[in-house]
């Protein structure tokens, strides 16, 4: 077994082509064809249903190409850890933000870390908390902002900062000072889609799961963080944001943003890594600068505030 059989295999599994595998791997098909046969003949196992258009992968398949997956996920590190050695900072890093970081985030760090570290190309992607996850652990991503705590034990977390949750209301239904999440008008309520954590934390906070009464036809779903500021506004309704949302956002009134009364509920945000993670010097550079350039927004967010996680038991994955 080689490096470049692992490479092809894995390219074949995920585009479900030799062709297309072929062409990512810049080696003609033939070439790609002849070593994923040679190593299925050396296994005595068959990877792929070739005869299936496209190709699908056998059950045995499956289970060699996870194992295959840890494999080449070693080797990457093992790159990575002689190259921090020699102290060369080149190559790719991918990173990934949650929806309702990224848009706020990314403008304030991106540039910074850019011309920082010349040599590495950056791979900058915007997913959803679970899928950040599966790619860390899967080796496809290097690193993922999200809100934690995640407890997951191949994972290292490093907190960044903390945000509390704002009421939004266009309505301008709600007094000055909500006493409680559950005292929101669910009937006017918008969250984001299922997948998201903010949607998670917001019924957390609202006790959503408590609420008998609540129709499906009254809780509207949204995309992204700006469709559901847009569908508040336009129908009158109501949601909850976090705070590093409303910096410098032209589409959020200010008079429409009501604070929620003690303790406050927050949201913890950090970045995440896989235990084996080796690019430290790029990893405290992101740490750092993270918490600098965000400490100016956060710098008002009340001391008596309740963390509330991104899963809960019902959620949790």
């Amino acid at each position: 077994m080689t490096r470049s059989q692992i490479e092809y295999i894995l390219a074949v599994g995920n585009l479900k082509s030799f062709g297309k595998a072929a062409a990512a791997c810049f080696v003609t098909q033939s070439t790609l064809s002849t070593m994923v046969a040679k190593f299925e003949k050396q296994i005595g196992i068959k990877l792929f249903n070739r005869k299936n258009k496209p190709i699908s992968i056998t059950p045995q398949g499956e289970n060699i190409i996870k194992s295959l997956q840890s494999i080449q996920r070693e080797f990457q590190l093992l790159d990575e850890n002689i190259n921090e050695l020699k102290g060369i900072e080149h190559g790719k890093v991918s990173l990934a933000c949650i929806p309702t970081v990224s848009p706020f985030l990314y403008p304030l760090i991106l540039n910074k870390v850019s011309e920082e570290f010349e040599q590495v190309n950056f791979s900058i992607h915007e997913f959803t908390t679970e899928k950040i996850i599966q790619e860390i652990i899967s080796g496809n991503l290097d690193i993922g902002i999200v809100s934690t705590p995640l407890e997951n034990k191949n994972l290292i977390e490093h907190p960044l900062y903390h945000e509390d949750f704002l009421l939004y209301d266009c309505g301008k239904n709600s007094s000055k000072n909500i006493q409680q999440g559950t005292q929101i008008d669910f009937e006017r309520l918008w969250l984001l889609e299922e997948g998201h954590c903010l949607r998670n934390q917001i019924s957390e906070i609202c006790e959503l799961r408590a609420q008998k009464k609540i129709s499906s036809n009254l809780t509207y779903n949204c995309g992204t963080l700006y469709t559901l500021v847009e569908m508040v506004k336009i129908n009158k309704g109501v949601t909850l944001l976090p705070r590093l949302s409303l910096v410098k956002n032209k589409y959020i009134k200010k008079e429409n943003v009501y604070p929620l009364s003690d303790p406050v509920p927050a949201r913890e945000i950090g970045l995440i890594v896989h235990k084996n993670f080796v690019k430290k010097r790029i990893l405290k550079y992101l740490i750092e600068s993270i918490k600098k350039v965000t400490a100016p927004y956060l710098k008002n967010i009340p001391l008596d505030k309740k963390i509330v996680k991104p899963f809960n038991s019902d959620t949790a994955f």
